[in-house]
């Protein structure tokens, strides 16, 4: 207990019980903030790459077409 003041002595300890659990919660929520953070940056790193295989795959298949109309085109006009 502090020293002796004008204040009721169960009025400080309530003060000094709740200055001690937000000191003491402070860890465990900065910790939830870098896990919510470290999970959003993977999901996000996740659809970067679901959408560059996606694109790389629309890709391919434009070459191919194109490389297939070419084909074609020039058996066409060999025929």
């Amino acid at each position: 207990m502090a020293f002796p003041t004008a204040v009721n002595d169960q009025i400080t300890d309530a003060v000094t019980q709740a200055n001690v659990q937000v000191l003491g919660d402070a860890a465990a929520a900065s910790m939830g903030a870098l896990y919510q953070a470290t999970a959003q940056a993977l999901a996000l790193a996740a659809q970067n790459a679901t959408d560059q295989q996606q694109l790389g795959t629309s890709l391919a298949q434009a070459v191919t077409t194109r490389a297939i109309a070419t084909l074609l085109g020039a058996a066409a006009s060999k025929s």
